[in-house]
């Protein structure tokens, strides 16, 4: 038979993971600059976007509009970071596609994922998506190219 304190270990459980994932997602950020592999750099910051996504989602939701333009942000910072660290491997994507195609691939999702929460924002908010959405889409866009036709010579 349980009585009342049995239910405590799992109450603290879920609180230290509902406190873990509450961590601030500009610490991947940081650990994504810290990665010295080009590759596994780009990996890192891609992976940080949707959180960055999440915090501003849950941002806006709450009504703190700074806080959601700060993961707007970070979103952009991570994608330009991602890309910056692929271009900086100097290698054709046309040959090596393995993480240029996962870049084009999680920066599509992410244009949908970013599409989505601008059409739930109020219309007068849209606009704090617009630019972000510019440059990740020119950035996939990029991706595509190179995957597509190959580095220029």
């Amino acid at each position: 038979m349980r009585g009342r304190g049995a239910d405590l270990p799992w109450v603290a459980v879920a609180l230290a993971l509902g406190l873990a994932c509450a961590a601030p997602a500009r610490a991947d950020l940081k650990a994504a600059q810290a990665e010295p592999d080009l590759e596994k750099r780009s990996d890192l910051a891609l992976a940080n976007a949707p959180l960055a996504l999440k915090a501003a989602r849950q941002a806006y939701d709450a009504g703190d509009n700074a806080k959601a333009a700060a993961a707007v942000a970070e979103i952009e910072e991570s994608v330009e970071l991602a890309y910056k660290s692929l271009e900086q491997t100097g290698k054709n994507p046309r040959n090596h596609p393995k993480y240029f195609k996962k870049a084009e691939i999680e920066t599509r999702d992410l244009l949908r994922r970013l599409d989505a929460f601008q059409q739930e924002m109020s219309f007068a908010d849209r606009s704090m998506l617009d630019a972000v959405k510019a440059r990740v889409q020119q950035v996939h866009d990029d991706l595509l190219v190179g995957l597509m036709e190959g580095k220029r010579k």
